[in-house]
C-alpha cells in the first residue's frame, strides 16, 4: 500500500468515524462526557463552515488535518467499545446508502458563535483600552 493509498484510507476512517460520533450521541449507552464531546465535535466536523477556513495558508488546514482527528480520536476513546460498535456499524450503513455524511446546521451556529466570540473578546481586551485614555 503506497502512502496515497493510506491517506485515502485514513481520510475514510475519519469520515466515517465522525459519523459514528453523531450516532453515538444519540445511544443511550453514551455516557455525559462522551455525548458532549461528540456532540461538539460533530457539529463542527459536519458544519460547512469552518472555524479556520482554508484560504488561509497553512492554518486554513490546521483544523481539518490535525484537531479534528485528535478530537475524534480522544472521543472514541471515551465511548464504550459496545456502543461504538454499533454506532461503527450503522454509520457504515449510513454511509453506504446515502453516499456522504449528514449535515450540521448546529455547527453554522458554534463557528458563528466562536468567531462572535472571539471578535467580542478582541474588541473588549484589545481594543477598547485604547478609546478610553
Amino acid at each position: 500500500m503506497n502512502i496515497s493509498e493510506r491517506i485515502r484510507s485514513w481520510a475514510r476512517r475519519i469520515k466515517r468515524d465522525g459519523v459514528t460520533l453523531w450516532f453515538a450521541c444519540k445511544h443511550p449507552g453514551t455516557p455525559l462526557l462522551a455525548k458532549a464531546l461528540c456532540a461538539i465535535i460533530v457539529a463542527y466536523a459536519l458544519s460547512p463552515i469552518d472555524l479556520i477556513p482554508d484560504f488561509i495558508p497553512v492554518l486554513g488546514y490546521l483544523d481539518d488535518v490535525i484537531i479534528l482527528p485528535v478530537l475524534i480520536y480522544l472521543a472514541i476513546k471515551l465511548v464504550p467499545e459496545r456502543v461504538l460498535t454499533e454506532c461503527r456499524a450503522k454509520a457504515a450503513e449510513w454511509l453506504e446508502r446515502e453516499g456522504r455524511g449528514p449535515r450540521s446546521n448546529w455547527g453554522i451556529l458554534f463557528v458563528v458563535g466562536m468567531w462572535a466570540a472571539a471578535c467580542w473578546a478582541l474588541w473588549r481586551y484589545a481594543w477598547l483600552p485604547y478609546l478610553s485614555t
